[in-house]
Protein backbone atom coordinates (compact mmCIF):
# COMPACT_ATOMS: atom_id res chain seq x y z
CA UNK A 1 0.00 0.00 0.00
CA UNK A 2 2.95 2.30 0.48
CA UNK A 3 3.86 2.35 -3.23
CA UNK A 4 1.75 4.52 -5.56
CA UNK A 5 1.39 2.13 -8.46
CA UNK A 6 -0.21 4.78 -10.64
CA UNK A 7 2.71 7.18 -10.48
CA UNK A 8 5.22 4.37 -11.00
CA UNK A 9 3.48 3.07 -14.10
CA UNK A 10 2.83 6.50 -15.60
CA UNK A 11 6.45 7.37 -15.05
CA UNK A 12 7.44 4.24 -16.94
CA UNK A 13 5.07 5.14 -19.76
CA UNK A 14 6.85 8.44 -20.39
CA UNK A 15 10.27 6.92 -20.37
CA UNK A 16 11.11 6.28 -16.73
CA UNK A 17 -3.76 1.55 -1.91
CA UNK A 18 -10.10 -4.65 7.95
CA UNK A 19 -9.33 -6.97 8.64
CA UNK A 20 -10.67 -9.01 11.58
CA UNK A 21 -13.96 -8.20 13.27
CA UNK A 22 -15.63 -4.91 12.42
CA UNK A 23 -16.89 -3.99 15.85
CA UNK A 24 -17.22 -5.07 19.42
CA UNK A 25 -20.52 -6.87 19.80
CA UNK A 26 -22.37 -7.77 16.62
CA UNK A 27 -19.89 -9.39 14.28
CA UNK A 28 -20.71 -9.67 10.57
CA UNK A 29 -20.63 -13.21 9.23
CA UNK A 30 -21.00 -15.04 5.94
CA UNK A 31 -23.55 -17.56 7.20
CA UNK A 32 -25.42 -17.18 3.90
CA UNK A 33 -22.23 -16.89 1.95
CA UNK A 34 -20.19 -19.97 2.74
CA UNK A 35 -18.06 -21.18 -0.17
CA UNK A 36 -19.39 -23.86 -2.46
CA UNK A 37 -17.27 -26.49 -0.71
CA UNK A 38 -19.59 -26.19 2.34
CA UNK A 39 -22.55 -27.88 0.70
CA UNK A 40 -25.01 -27.54 -2.15
CA UNK A 41 -26.34 -24.10 -1.26
CA UNK A 42 -26.09 -21.04 -3.48
CA UNK A 43 -22.49 -20.08 -2.67
CA UNK A 44 -22.91 -16.34 -2.07
CA UNK A 45 -25.81 -13.88 -1.69
CA UNK A 46 -26.86 -11.58 -4.49
CA UNK A 47 -27.71 -7.92 -3.95
CA UNK A 48 -29.58 -5.11 -5.66
CA UNK A 49 -27.31 -3.25 -8.11
CA UNK A 50 -26.10 0.15 -6.97
CA UNK A 51 -27.28 3.13 -9.05
CA UNK A 52 -24.74 5.02 -11.20
CA UNK A 53 -22.37 7.37 -9.41
CA UNK A 54 -23.24 11.07 -9.47
CA UNK A 55 -20.46 13.66 -9.59
CA UNK A 56 -20.02 15.73 -6.43
CA UNK A 57 -20.41 19.52 -6.91
CA UNK A 58 -17.70 19.93 -4.25
CA UNK A 59 -15.34 17.72 -6.27
CA UNK A 60 -14.55 15.27 -3.47
CA UNK A 61 -16.65 12.09 -3.61
CA UNK A 62 -18.99 10.77 -6.31
CA UNK A 63 -21.79 8.66 -4.78
CA UNK A 64 -25.02 6.97 -5.93
CA UNK A 65 -28.30 8.85 -5.58
CA UNK A 66 -29.58 8.75 -2.01
CA UNK A 67 -26.11 8.65 -0.38
CA UNK A 68 -24.17 11.48 1.24
CA UNK A 69 -20.86 11.98 3.00
CA UNK A 70 -19.42 14.03 5.83
CA UNK A 71 -15.74 14.82 6.42
CA UNK A 72 -14.69 13.51 9.84
CA UNK A 73 -11.00 14.45 9.86
CA UNK A 74 -8.62 16.10 7.43
CA UNK A 75 -4.84 16.15 7.71
CA UNK A 76 -3.52 19.54 8.75
CA UNK A 77 -7.04 20.96 9.10
CA UNK A 78 -8.73 19.26 12.05
CA UNK A 79 -6.96 19.12 15.41
CA UNK A 80 -6.02 16.52 18.02
CA UNK A 81 -6.93 17.16 21.65
CA UNK A 82 -3.22 17.87 22.20
CA UNK A 83 -3.48 20.80 19.80
CA UNK A 84 -1.43 19.11 17.06
CA UNK A 85 -2.91 18.96 13.56
CA UNK A 86 -4.47 15.71 12.41
CA UNK A 87 -1.65 13.56 10.96
CA UNK A 88 -1.49 12.71 7.25
CA UNK A 89 -1.74 9.54 5.17
CA UNK A 90 -4.80 7.88 6.72
CA UNK A 91 -4.79 4.12 6.24
CA UNK A 92 -6.21 1.00 7.91
CA UNK A 93 -9.14 1.84 10.18
CA UNK A 94 -11.58 0.01 12.44
CA UNK A 95 -14.85 1.22 13.92
CA UNK A 96 -16.03 0.21 17.39
CA UNK A 97 -19.17 0.90 19.37
CA UNK A 98 -18.59 3.68 21.93
CA UNK A 99 -20.50 5.25 24.80
CA UNK A 100 -23.50 7.57 24.30
CA UNK A 101 -24.38 5.83 21.04
CA UNK A 102 -21.24 7.06 19.32
CA UNK A 103 -18.60 5.30 17.25
CA UNK A 104 -14.89 5.15 17.93
CA UNK A 105 -12.40 4.87 15.07
CA UNK A 106 -8.81 3.70 15.50
CA UNK A 107 -6.83 4.73 12.47
CA UNK A 108 -3.36 4.13 11.06
CA UNK A 109 -1.15 6.82 9.53
CA UNK A 110 1.29 5.45 6.95
CA UNK A 111 4.03 8.01 7.60
CA UNK A 112 7.52 6.59 7.10
CA UNK A 113 9.77 9.26 8.64
CA UNK A 114 9.74 12.38 10.80
CA UNK A 115 7.18 14.70 9.20
CA UNK A 116 5.37 17.93 9.96
CA UNK A 117 2.12 15.96 9.70
CA UNK A 118 3.40 12.81 11.39
CA UNK A 119 1.83 11.37 14.53
CA UNK A 120 3.09 13.48 17.47
CA UNK A 121 4.95 11.62 20.19
CA UNK A 122 2.66 11.89 23.21
CA UNK A 123 4.19 10.54 26.47
CA UNK A 124 3.03 7.01 27.19
CA UNK A 125 2.33 6.20 23.54
CA UNK A 126 5.87 6.17 22.13
CA UNK A 127 7.69 3.08 20.84
CA UNK A 128 10.82 4.63 19.28
CA UNK A 129 11.72 8.21 20.17
CA UNK A 130 14.32 8.30 17.38
CA UNK A 131 11.82 8.38 14.50
CA UNK A 132 10.17 11.61 15.65
CA UNK A 133 6.67 12.45 14.44
CA UNK A 134 6.27 9.59 12.00
CA UNK A 135 3.75 6.73 11.83
CA UNK A 136 1.28 5.62 14.45
CA UNK A 137 -2.44 5.64 15.18
CA UNK A 138 -5.04 8.20 16.15
CA UNK A 139 -8.37 7.54 17.86
CA UNK A 140 -11.48 9.48 16.80
CA UNK A 141 -14.74 9.85 18.72
CA UNK A 142 -17.58 10.20 16.20
CA UNK A 143 -21.32 10.89 16.48
CA UNK A 144 -23.89 8.85 14.56
CA UNK A 145 -23.97 11.52 11.85
CA UNK A 146 -20.20 11.55 11.43
CA UNK A 147 -19.48 14.63 13.54
CA UNK A 148 -15.97 14.57 15.05
CA UNK A 149 -16.16 14.78 18.88
CA UNK A 150 -12.44 14.52 19.57
CA UNK A 151 -9.24 12.92 18.30
CA UNK A 152 -6.12 11.78 20.15
CA UNK A 153 -3.00 9.62 19.76
CA UNK A 154 -3.19 5.88 20.39
CA UNK A 155 0.41 4.98 19.52
CA UNK A 156 3.39 6.92 18.15
CA UNK A 157 7.04 6.34 17.31
CA UNK A 158 6.26 3.61 14.78
CA UNK A 159 6.81 3.60 11.00
CA UNK A 160 4.61 3.16 7.94
CA UNK A 161 1.53 1.95 9.79
CA UNK A 162 -0.38 0.40 6.93
CA UNK A 163 -3.36 -1.75 7.86
CA UNK A 164 -3.97 -4.19 10.70
CA UNK A 165 -7.05 -5.70 12.27
CA UNK A 166 -9.51 -5.28 15.15
CA UNK A 167 -9.47 -7.76 18.03
CA UNK A 168 -12.57 -9.46 19.46
CA UNK A 169 -11.92 -7.67 22.77
CA UNK A 170 -12.13 -4.20 21.27
CA UNK A 171 -8.56 -3.11 20.51
CA UNK A 172 -6.71 -2.56 17.24
CA UNK A 173 -3.58 -4.33 16.02
CA UNK A 174 -1.58 -1.96 13.84
CA UNK A 175 0.99 -3.25 11.34
CA UNK A 176 4.27 -1.63 10.30
CA UNK A 177 4.91 -2.09 6.57
CA UNK A 178 8.69 -1.94 6.78
CA UNK A 179 11.72 -4.03 7.66
CA UNK A 180 13.94 -1.15 8.80
CA UNK A 181 16.32 -1.97 11.60
CA UNK A 182 17.78 0.34 14.21
CA UNK A 183 20.54 2.62 12.92
CA UNK A 184 21.47 4.40 16.14
CA UNK A 185 20.27 7.83 14.99
CA UNK A 186 16.87 8.15 13.28
CA UNK A 187 15.84 4.68 14.45
CA UNK A 188 16.76 3.57 17.94
CA UNK A 189 14.82 0.31 17.66
CA UNK A 190 14.06 -2.30 15.00
CA UNK A 191 10.82 -1.91 13.05
CA UNK A 192 8.52 -4.19 11.07
CA UNK A 193 6.25 -5.35 13.88
CA UNK A 194 2.63 -5.53 14.95
CA UNK A 195 1.49 -3.44 17.96
CA UNK A 196 -1.75 -3.50 19.93
CA UNK A 197 -3.52 -0.15 20.34
CA UNK A 198 -6.11 0.80 22.97
CA UNK A 199 -8.79 3.36 22.22
CA UNK A 200 -8.62 5.40 25.42
CA UNK A 201 -5.13 6.72 24.71
CA UNK A 202 -4.15 6.07 28.34
CA UNK A 203 -3.54 2.32 28.64
CA UNK A 204 -1.08 2.17 25.76
CA UNK A 205 1.51 -0.60 25.80
CA UNK A 206 3.71 0.35 22.82
CA UNK A 207 5.61 -2.92 22.64
CA UNK A 208 6.24 -5.00 19.51
CA UNK A 209 4.40 -8.31 19.26
CA UNK A 210 7.47 -10.20 18.09
CA UNK A 211 5.69 -13.55 18.00
CA UNK A 212 3.92 -12.34 14.85
CA UNK A 213 7.18 -11.79 12.98
CA UNK A 214 9.19 -8.84 11.72
CA UNK A 215 8.51 -8.11 8.05
CA UNK A 216 6.52 -5.72 5.84
CA UNK A 217 3.18 -6.37 7.49
CA UNK A 218 -0.03 -5.29 5.79
CA UNK A 219 -3.12 -6.57 7.63
CA UNK A 220 -4.33 -9.34 9.93
CA UNK A 221 -7.39 -11.14 11.31
CA UNK A 222 -7.98 -13.21 14.45
CA UNK A 223 -10.12 -16.32 14.08
CA UNK A 224 -13.30 -16.99 16.06
CA UNK A 225 -11.59 -19.54 18.31
CA UNK A 226 -8.91 -16.98 19.26
CA UNK A 227 -6.19 -19.52 18.52
CA UNK A 228 -4.88 -18.24 15.16
CA UNK A 229 -3.91 -14.93 13.60
CA UNK A 230 -3.72 -14.61 9.80
CA UNK A 231 -1.34 -11.98 8.43
CA UNK A 232 -0.46 -10.60 4.99
CA UNK A 233 2.87 -9.33 3.70
CA UNK A 234 3.27 -6.57 1.12
CA UNK A 235 6.81 -7.03 -0.14
CA UNK A 236 8.71 -7.66 -3.36
CA UNK A 237 12.00 -9.12 -4.53
CA UNK A 238 10.87 -11.86 -3.90
CA UNK A 239 7.14 -11.45 -3.42
CA UNK A 240 5.68 -11.79 0.04
CA UNK A 241 3.12 -14.31 1.22
CA UNK A 242 0.31 -15.03 3.70
CA UNK A 243 1.10 -16.19 7.23
CA UNK A 244 -0.65 -17.98 10.08
CA UNK A 245 0.28 -17.64 13.74
CA UNK A 246 -0.94 -20.49 15.94
CA UNK A 247 -1.26 -20.35 19.72
CA UNK A 248 0.29 -23.01 21.96
CA UNK A 249 -2.07 -25.86 22.79
CA UNK A 250 -4.78 -24.77 25.22
CA UNK A 251 -4.04 -21.03 24.85
CA UNK A 252 -6.72 -18.47 23.93
CA UNK A 253 -5.94 -14.95 22.78
CA UNK A 254 -7.36 -12.17 24.93
CA UNK A 255 -6.87 -8.69 26.41
CA UNK A 256 -3.62 -9.61 28.17
CA UNK A 257 -2.08 -11.58 25.30
CA UNK A 258 0.18 -8.68 24.35
CA UNK A 259 2.37 -9.70 27.29
CA UNK A 260 2.91 -13.19 25.82
CA UNK A 261 3.17 -12.08 22.20
CA UNK A 262 6.21 -9.96 23.04
CA UNK A 263 8.19 -13.22 23.08
CA UNK A 264 9.31 -13.97 19.52
CA UNK A 265 9.24 -17.72 20.20
CA UNK A 266 5.68 -17.78 21.54
CA UNK A 267 3.39 -19.94 19.40
CA UNK A 268 4.17 -20.90 15.81
CA UNK A 269 4.45 -18.74 12.68
CA UNK A 270 3.96 -20.43 9.30
CA UNK A 271 3.77 -19.39 5.64
CA UNK A 272 1.09 -20.41 3.14
CA UNK A 273 1.55 -23.04 0.45
CA UNK A 274 -1.37 -23.51 -1.96
CA UNK A 275 -1.18 -27.10 -3.20
CA UNK A 276 -1.76 -28.11 -6.80
CA UNK A 277 -3.23 -31.40 -7.96
CA UNK A 278 0.22 -32.96 -7.71
CA UNK A 279 0.38 -32.08 -4.03
CA UNK A 280 3.20 -29.57 -4.57
CA UNK A 281 3.05 -25.85 -3.74
CA UNK A 282 1.95 -23.54 -6.56
CA UNK A 283 4.88 -21.06 -6.59
CA UNK A 284 2.81 -17.89 -7.09
CA UNK A 285 -0.88 -17.01 -6.90
CA UNK A 286 -0.66 -15.53 -10.43
CA UNK A 287 -0.60 -19.05 -11.88
CA UNK A 288 -4.31 -19.18 -11.00
CA UNK A 289 -6.94 -17.16 -12.88
CA UNK A 290 -10.70 -16.66 -13.16
CA UNK A 291 -10.80 -20.15 -14.70
CA UNK A 292 -10.32 -21.42 -11.13
CA UNK A 293 -12.93 -19.09 -9.58
CA UNK A 294 -14.50 -20.73 -6.48
CA UNK A 295 -12.44 -23.91 -6.90
CA UNK A 296 -11.14 -25.01 -3.47
CA UNK A 297 -7.41 -25.74 -3.20
CA UNK A 298 -5.80 -27.59 -0.33
CA UNK A 299 -3.12 -25.71 1.58
CA UNK A 300 -0.12 -26.47 3.74
CA UNK A 301 1.51 -24.24 6.35
CA UNK A 302 5.33 -24.13 6.33
CA UNK A 303 7.14 -23.11 9.56
CA UNK A 304 9.13 -19.85 9.47
CA UNK A 305 12.77 -20.56 10.48
CA UNK A 306 13.57 -17.13 12.01
CA UNK A 307 10.47 -14.99 12.41
CA UNK A 308 12.44 -11.94 13.59
CA UNK A 309 14.46 -11.85 10.36
CA UNK A 310 17.69 -11.20 12.25
CA UNK A 311 19.98 -11.82 9.28
CA UNK A 312 17.60 -12.76 6.43
CA UNK A 313 14.17 -11.34 5.69
CA UNK A 314 11.43 -13.79 6.60
CA UNK A 315 10.18 -14.26 3.02
CA UNK A 316 13.73 -14.86 1.78
CA UNK A 317 14.19 -17.78 4.17
CA UNK A 318 12.06 -19.95 1.84
CA UNK A 319 13.27 -21.45 -1.42
CA UNK A 320 11.26 -21.10 -4.62
CA UNK A 321 8.49 -23.67 -4.69
CA UNK A 322 8.50 -24.18 -0.92
CA UNK A 323 5.64 -21.73 -0.34
CA UNK A 324 3.16 -19.74 -2.45
CA UNK A 325 4.12 -16.13 -3.04
CA UNK A 326 2.09 -13.28 -4.47
CA UNK A 327 2.55 -9.69 -5.53
CA UNK A 328 1.10 -7.36 -2.90
CA UNK A 329 -0.71 -9.45 -0.33
CA UNK A 330 -2.85 -6.68 1.13
CA UNK A 331 -6.20 -6.54 2.96
CA UNK A 332 -7.29 -9.25 5.38
CA UNK A 333 -10.68 -9.71 7.05
CA UNK A 334 -12.03 -12.59 9.13
CA UNK A 335 -15.53 -14.04 9.49
CA UNK A 336 -16.92 -16.95 11.50
CA UNK A 337 -16.20 -19.30 8.60
CA UNK A 338 -12.84 -18.12 7.37
CA UNK A 339 -10.67 -15.24 6.30
CA UNK A 340 -10.40 -13.10 3.18
CA UNK A 341 -7.07 -11.93 1.80
CA UNK A 342 -6.37 -9.71 -1.23
CA UNK A 343 -3.63 -9.57 -3.86
CA UNK A 344 -3.72 -6.14 -5.48
CA UNK A 345 -2.13 -6.82 -8.87
CA UNK A 346 0.73 -8.44 -10.78
CA UNK A 347 2.17 -6.65 -13.81
CA UNK A 348 3.54 -8.34 -16.89
CA UNK A 349 7.18 -7.75 -17.72
CA UNK A 350 8.23 -7.29 -14.09
CA UNK A 351 10.42 -9.41 -11.85
CA UNK A 352 7.45 -9.78 -9.49
CA UNK A 353 5.50 -11.91 -11.95
CA UNK A 354 6.87 -15.31 -13.04
CA UNK A 355 7.45 -15.30 -16.78
CA UNK A 356 4.86 -18.02 -17.41
CA UNK A 357 2.24 -16.69 -14.96
CA UNK A 358 -0.75 -14.48 -15.79
CA UNK A 359 -0.86 -10.73 -15.04
CA UNK A 360 -3.96 -9.58 -13.21
CA UNK A 361 -5.49 -6.44 -11.68
CA UNK A 362 -6.70 -7.98 -8.44
CA UNK A 363 -7.52 -11.25 -6.66
CA UNK A 364 -9.60 -11.86 -3.54
CA UNK A 365 -9.21 -15.19 -1.72
CA UNK A 366 -11.23 -16.95 0.97
CA UNK A 367 -9.55 -19.42 3.33
CA UNK A 368 -12.00 -21.79 5.06
CA UNK A 369 -11.14 -22.69 8.66
CA UNK A 370 -13.12 -25.96 8.60
CA UNK A 371 -12.32 -27.18 5.09
CA UNK A 372 -8.70 -25.95 5.29
CA UNK A 373 -8.94 -24.89 1.66
CA UNK A 374 -8.51 -21.58 -0.15
CA UNK A 375 -10.69 -20.28 -3.00
CA UNK A 376 -10.35 -17.44 -5.47
CA UNK A 377 -13.66 -15.57 -5.06
CA UNK A 378 -13.12 -12.34 -7.02
CA UNK A 379 -10.81 -11.75 -9.99
CA UNK A 380 -10.03 -8.58 -11.94
CA UNK A 381 -8.40 -9.28 -15.33
CA UNK A 382 -5.41 -7.22 -16.41
CA UNK A 383 -6.22 -3.99 -18.28
CA UNK A 384 -2.94 -3.05 -19.95
CA UNK A 385 -4.25 0.23 -21.40
CA UNK A 386 -5.36 1.52 -18.01
CA UNK A 387 -2.06 0.41 -16.49
CA UNK A 388 -0.32 2.96 -18.69
CA UNK A 389 -2.42 5.74 -17.24
CA UNK A 390 -5.17 6.28 -19.80
CA UNK A 391 -8.64 6.73 -18.34
CA UNK A 392 -10.95 3.86 -19.14
CA UNK A 393 -13.81 4.72 -21.50
CA UNK A 394 -16.29 3.34 -19.00
CA UNK A 395 -14.53 4.50 -15.88
CA UNK A 396 -16.99 3.20 -13.29
CA UNK A 397 -16.88 -0.30 -14.80
CA UNK A 398 -13.08 -0.48 -14.87
CA UNK A 399 -11.69 -1.75 -11.56
CA UNK A 400 -8.17 -2.63 -10.55
CA UNK A 401 -5.88 -3.04 -7.56
CA UNK A 402 -8.17 -3.85 -4.64
CA UNK A 403 -6.34 -3.21 -1.38
CA UNK A 404 -8.15 -2.99 1.97
CA UNK A 405 -11.19 -5.25 2.39
CA UNK A 406 -14.05 -5.44 4.87
CA UNK A 407 -17.14 -7.61 5.19
CA UNK A 408 -20.42 -5.72 5.44
CA UNK A 409 -23.04 -6.54 8.10
CA UNK A 410 -24.92 -8.35 5.30
CA UNK A 411 -22.07 -10.62 4.22
CA UNK A 412 -20.80 -9.01 1.02
CA UNK A 413 -17.43 -7.29 0.63
CA UNK A 414 -16.32 -3.70 0.38
CA UNK A 415 -12.98 -3.16 -1.35
CA UNK A 416 -10.84 -0.02 -1.52
CA UNK A 417 -8.96 0.51 -4.78
CA UNK A 418 -5.31 1.56 -5.00
CA UNK A 419 -4.96 1.50 -8.74
CA UNK A 420 -4.83 3.43 -11.99
CA UNK A 421 -7.18 6.04 -13.46
CA UNK A 422 -9.98 6.69 -10.96
CA UNK A 423 -9.95 5.12 -7.51
CA UNK A 424 -13.18 3.57 -6.28
CA UNK A 425 -14.78 2.07 -3.24
CA UNK A 426 -16.36 -1.17 -4.47
CA UNK A 427 -19.15 -3.47 -3.41
CA UNK A 428 -18.21 -7.03 -4.33
CA UNK A 429 -20.18 -10.25 -4.00
CA UNK A 430 -17.75 -13.18 -3.76
CA UNK A 431 -18.24 -15.25 -6.88
CA UNK A 432 -20.53 -12.54 -8.26
CA UNK A 433 -20.65 -8.93 -9.50
CA UNK A 434 -18.73 -5.86 -8.39
CA UNK A 435 -20.18 -2.33 -8.32
CA UNK A 436 -18.68 1.10 -7.78
CA UNK A 437 -20.16 2.74 -4.68
CA UNK A 438 -17.86 5.77 -4.53
CA UNK A 439 -15.24 7.49 -6.71
CA UNK A 440 -12.45 9.84 -5.65
CA UNK A 441 -12.95 13.14 -7.47
CA UNK A 442 -10.40 15.06 -5.42
CA UNK A 443 -7.17 13.54 -6.72
CA UNK A 444 -5.47 10.29 -7.77
CA UNK A 445 -5.06 9.00 -4.22
CA UNK A 446 -6.11 5.54 -3.16
CA UNK A 447 -8.98 4.79 -0.80
CA UNK A 448 -8.09 3.07 2.49
CA UNK A 449 -9.63 1.67 5.64
CA UNK A 450 -13.25 0.88 4.68
CA UNK A 451 -15.16 -0.04 7.86
CA UNK A 452 -18.87 -0.44 8.49
CA UNK A 453 -20.51 0.41 11.78
CA UNK A 454 -22.17 -2.67 13.31
CA UNK A 455 -25.62 -1.17 12.84
CA UNK A 456 -24.96 -0.89 9.10
CA UNK A 457 -25.70 2.84 9.02
CA UNK A 458 -22.27 4.31 8.30
CA UNK A 459 -19.40 3.30 6.04
CA UNK A 460 -16.20 5.03 7.07
CA UNK A 461 -13.46 5.27 4.43
CA UNK A 462 -10.34 7.38 3.86
CA UNK A 463 -8.74 9.18 0.95
CA UNK A 464 -5.14 8.48 1.89
CA UNK A 465 -3.55 11.63 0.47
CA UNK A 466 -3.62 14.21 1.91
CA UNK A 467 -5.57 12.29 4.55
CA UNK A 468 -9.35 12.61 4.78
CA UNK A 469 -11.76 10.40 6.71
CA UNK A 470 -15.31 10.31 5.32
CA UNK A 471 -18.53 9.02 6.88
CA UNK A 472 -20.90 7.81 4.14
CA UNK A 473 -24.57 7.32 4.95
CA UNK A 474 -27.53 6.21 2.85
CA UNK A 475 -29.80 3.23 2.18
CA UNK A 476 -27.07 0.62 2.59
CA UNK A 477 -29.51 -2.12 3.57
CA UNK A 478 -31.51 -1.61 0.39
CA UNK A 479 -28.50 -2.53 -1.75
CA UNK A 480 -26.56 -4.83 0.54
CA UNK A 481 -29.18 -6.38 2.83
Amino acid sequence: MSVDRRSVLRGAAVGAAGVGFTTVGAVPTLAEAAPASHGGRTPFPQHKPFPPLLDDPKGILALPAGFKYKIVTQAGETKLKSGHPTPALHDGTAVFAASHGRYQLIQNHEVGSNNALGVPQIPGTVYDTGVGAAGGCTVIDVDKDGTNRGEWVGISGTLTNCAGGPTPWGTWMTCEETENKANGTTRLKDHGYVFEVWGDGKTAHPVPLKALGRYAHEALAIDQDRTHIYLSEDASGPNGTFYRWSAPRGYKLGPRSWQDLQNKDFGTLEALAILGDDGKPIPDVAYLTSAQLLRPFRVAWVPVPDRDGATTSVRKQFTDGQITRGKKFEGVFGTKEGVYVVNSYAESGTSDLPADAVPHDGMVWFYSYDAKTIQLVTYFPDNAAADLGADAKYDDYNFDSPDNVTVTPWGSLVLAEDGNASSHVLSATPGGPTYAIARNMLNDSEFTGPSFSADGKVLFVNIQTPGITLAITGPWREYLG
